[in-house]
This record gives structure tokens, C-alpha cells and sequence, in this order.
């Protein structure tokens, strides 16, 4: 028992303590709270990877490096293949030959409804292989930047290149059989390298202004010299209008894929990208990726 002044004296300095030392824990839980309460989400699709792309930081796995089909998503490299070709004239034409269309027609495959005869553009052609996802363009595109004496020759060169970016990436996952994602039984990427390709090709400014536009439309030049005015392709990534600050870049899906996304936005000056593979509808995918993004700007 504590008697007298200085017993006194010595239990207000106890709760004096007691006070300080309850407001400090106090501070510290609601500082560090935060921290603890960003949990990594869970996403339906069978894989997935953000990463910070300034540092190339990883901030989410999910059987990242499991080998998928990568569907449409394989277009990215595509794109790439061509804005790294040396000398490119994005204004150069490109006449659109019956067997673009008929491919896309015997594959039941996205197209761009590029128009037999017409003169298309290179920029054009890129519109069309990114936002609707045109193998139609695609295939031209391949034609075009391939090398050899027969289409064939051109479209197997093509394919060489694709796979060659992709070794010199460093990536030892991937590996393309097709120049759309129609591929043979062989066309397959990680979700981690498909991101480090979106991240290498989001690095040229062609691509970057190509895969955030919501809608474009092509004026091509027809047989006879007049100018056709497309129908306006529609980007087929949602986030761009549903994701604050979303500024790319595409989609994919087919039987084996499923659905796949890859994806960017950036907020504050911080660029967050990565890839889901195999989700479970067009709806989920982006579900999937809008967590994935939140995430990673929590944790970035």
C-alpha cells in the first residue's frame, strides 16, 4: 500500500507512464495498421504477375512462371517485332491480300474486317492488330516484316524474329509458333515473361500511344484510289475505361487460353504492369487484373 505524500507523488508518475506508454502503442498500431491490412488478392486465373515497371520490382506472384497459352496476347510481341525493325516507315501502305481474309474466316478469328485491295497503312495496321485484335492484320503485318521469296518463307521468318526478341529478352519460357496466338499446339509464354515483353515494347512510344486509345478509325485507300472510312475499331480492353489511370495493353482468349490479360496504369508518377493467364471469362479477367493493379499500387 502507498501511503503519505511521496507515495502519492509516485503513483501519478506510474500513471504518467502507464499514459505515455499506452499512447505510444497506441501510435505504433495505428501507424504500422496499413501496412497490415494490404493482403495479397486472389484472382480465378490460373496465373498471374505484377510487377513495378520502373524497377522491374516484383510485387505479385501466381504460378508465374508456368507455361500457358498466351492467345491474343501473343500480339504484343508481334508489335514489337515490327517497331524494332530498322528504318520503318509507319506510313508505308500495304495492300490486303484475299488470303488474309480468307485465314481469318476459316479460323473463325478477331479481325480488324480489313478489306481486300485496300492500301493500309503500317500505323493503320497496328491500330487494327491491338485494339479489335485483327489476325487479318496480324497475318500483313507478317507478310510485310517477314523475309523470304514466298509468303510462307515470310510468315516462318517472321515467327523466327518473335522468338528471337524473346531470347534476347532473356526469357527461357515462351515461345511463339504463330504471329497472332492461332498457334499450333506450341505457342506458350509465363505470365512473368509476358509482362517483361509488355514492359520491353511499352518502351517504344508508337506502341504506348497505340495500346491506350479506346477507339480508332482508319481511312484506307481503295482499289480504284478513293479513300475508304472504316468502321471505328474498339479497343477490347475494358480497364481503359474502367481503371483509373489504365494506359494499356491487351487482350487475349481462346479454347486453351482461356481469357488472358496484360495490363498497365499508372498513378502518381508509378507505372504498375502485369499479366493474368487462363481466367475464367472476359468480365473476370479484368476483375482479376483490377485487383491485381490495386494491389500493386499498395504495395509499390
Amino acid at each position: 500500500m502507498i501511503t503519505g505524500i511521496k507515495g502519492t507523488r509516485r503513483l501519478r508518475r506510474a500513471v504518467a507512464v502507464a499514459v505515455t506508454s499506452g499512447a505510444m502503442l497506441a501510435t505504433g498500431a495505428l501507424t504500422a495498421a496499413p501496412a497490415q491490412a494490404v493482403t495479397a488478392p486472389t484472382i480465378v486465373a490460373k496465373g498471374g504477375y505484377v510487377m513495378n515497371n520502373t524497377t522491374a520490382k516484383t510485387l505479385y506472384t501466381k504460378k508465374a512462371d508456368t507455361q500457358l497459352s498466351t492467345g491474343s496476347t501473343t500480339k504484343i510481341m508481334t508489335a514489337k517485332v515490327v517497331l524494332a525493325q530498322s528504318n520503318l516507315n509507319l506510313d508505308a501502305k500495304v495492300t490486303i491480300q484475299k488470303v488474309y481474309s480468307d485465314y481469318v474466316v476459316a479460323n473463325n478469328a478477331s479481325q480488324a474486317h480489313l478489306i481486300v485491295g485496300d492500301k493500309v497503312t503500317v500505323r493503320q495496321l497496328l491500330y487494327g492488330l491491338m485494339l479489335p485484335s485483327g489476325c487479318d492484320a496480324a497475318y500483313a503485318l507478317a507478310d510485310k516484316y517477314g523475309s523470304g521469296t514466298t509468303r510462307a518463307k515470310r510468315v516462318s521468318n517472321f515467327i523466327g524474329k518473335m522468338n528471337t526478341a524473346a531470347k534476347n529478352l532473356g526469357l527461357t519460357h515462351t515461345h511463339f509458333d504463330s504471329f497472332d496466338g492461332i498457334g499450333n499446339g506450341n505457342n506458350y509464354s509465363t505470365p512473368r515473361d509476358l509482362t517483361k515483353i509488355a514492359s520491353s515494347a511499352m518502351k517504344n512510344s508508337t506502341f504506348r500511344t497505340v495500346v491506350k486509345t479506346k477507339s480508332y478509325t482508319a481511312k484506307t485507300i481503295t482499289k480504284t484510289g478513293s479513300t475508304r472510312t472504316m468502321a471505328a475499331w474498339t479497343n477490347t480492353n475494358t480497364l481503359l475505361s474502367s481503371y483509373s489511370g489504365a494506359i494499356g495493353i491487351k487482350t487475349g482468349s481462346g479454347p486453351e487460353a482461356k481469357y488472358c490479360l496484360v495490363f498497365a496504369a499508372t498513378r502518381n508518377g508509378k507505372t504498375v504492369i502485369g499479366t493474368v493467364l487462363a481466367s475464367s471469362s472476359i468480365t473476370q479477367r479484368a476483375t482479376d487484373a483490377t485487383k491485381l493493379l490495386n494491389y500493386g499500387f499498395a504495395t509499390i
